[in-house]
């Protein structure tokens, strides 16, 4: 577009001393009226193509995050549903699943709206016939700069996005993270916080985490060795243990967290004075230790009741053993010691003669 005559000969005349007739005037007017007339085409393609780019990214902006959004939805009505069943159990609860989504579901309508909104921004730019690889060029070098000094962040932030979509843990699970373990109470894109034993928070960055221990999913083995006497009869022991472990088995609550039998494995190793019987079971996630205790408590019991000692490190003591004399490792008084004594008497040197007689 060139710039009108009637601008320039405004210019010029307002610089001047001289006054404008009402013949300038007209045709300046006239001028303007021509350039107006010239160019209102090219304004109005200009005007109507940047409201198509606004109205097109609006619309799919719109679409693509309502898309989005029954997505994390319909995610969430599915672990609705198999919550509580048998198939439940082996999944993630509900409240981790809806965090999972929600993270996933605010990432990507950022993502969406970003990319939209910035193809709209460049091309509306486009429009008025700017030279965008200055701008990009910019753009790019900034990028590089930013993303160089802000490098951490930009890890933790993808990993964190990663460790989301891989679902390797979520809130309610105990992991071990190295860096850190506990449980999992909120899972971020930059930062994830953690629980200790002793309640102590841990805010462990996602770009930190090397490795991932999830004790949560799956199954968990309980694991439990008896050690008795090197002399008990074997078949009795282990037709104790399985009867002991068999009854917990069919007993609530532990029914639901034994997720198999207990297995009496055999004999783990074998010493001189006592041998040590290995027992497990396949329990729920992070319920080993309590089915453990649970186990050793019913086995000490069946132990009492069918007369099977468990020993300890020490060696094992015989029953029949008496009890030794404090005075056996003495020896017998002297004869020697009274002065009183024959033997003494004997042996006490013969006084010499008196030479003054």
């Amino acid at each position: 577009m060139e710039v009108p005559a009637v601008i320039l000969s405004v210019l010029s005349a307002a610089g001047g001393n001289e006054q404008p007739t009402l013949k300038d005037a007209q045709e300046q007017a006239g001028q303007a009226a021509s350039w107006v007339e010239q160019n209102w085409s090219t304004w109005l393609g200009i005007g109507l193509r940047i409201v198509l780019i606004v109205v097109i990214a609006a619309v799919l902006r719109v679409a693509i995050r309502r898309a989005i959004t029954k997505l994390i939805e319909r995610m969430n009505r599915t672990v609705q549903a198999v919550d509580g069943t048998a198939l439940g159990g082996l999944l993630v609860n509900v409240e981790r699943r809806r965090q999972r989504s929600h993270a996933i579901g605010s990432v990507l309508r950022s993502v969406a709206s970003f990319v939209i909104l910035g193809t709209a921004a460049l091309m509306i730019l486009g429009t008025f016939e700017i030279n965008l690889a200055p701008l990009l060029a910019s753009a790019g070098v900034a990028g590089v700069a930013i993303g160089f000094g802000a490098r951490n962040l930009v890890t933790d932030f993808l990993s964190g996005v990663f460790m989301i979509l891989e679902d390797q843990y979520g809130v309610g699970d105990t992991i071990d993270a190295g860096v850190a373990s506990g449980e999992v109470i909120e899972v971020g894109l930059r930062v994830t916080k953690l629980r200790g034993d002793n309640g102590e928070i841990w805010y462990v960055r996602n770009g930190e985490v090397k490795r991932i221990g999830n004790l949560s999913q799956g199954w968990a083995t309980a694991g439990v060795d008896v050690t008795v006497r090197s002399d008990e009869d074997l078949d009795k022991v282990k037709a104790v243990l399985a009867e002991a472990g068999e009854a917990m088995s069919k007993a609530e609550p532990w029914n639901e967290m034994l997720w198999g039998p207990v297995e009496v494995l055999g004999l783990d190793s074998v010493l001189l004075d006592s041998m040590v019987v290995r027992v497990t079971a396949k329990t729920m996630p992070g319920k080993a230790l309590t089915v453990e205790r649970e186990l050793r408590w019913r086995i000490k019991r069946a132990f009492d009741e069918a007369g099977i000692r468990i020993v300890g490190g020490l060696p094992a003591q015989a029953e029949a053993e008496a009890a030794a004399d404090p005075t056996a490792g003495m020896s017998a008084p002297s004869a020697y010691a009274s002065t009183t004594s024959p033997q003494s008497l004997a042996a006490s040197p013969i006084p010499p003669a008196n030479l003054s007689k």
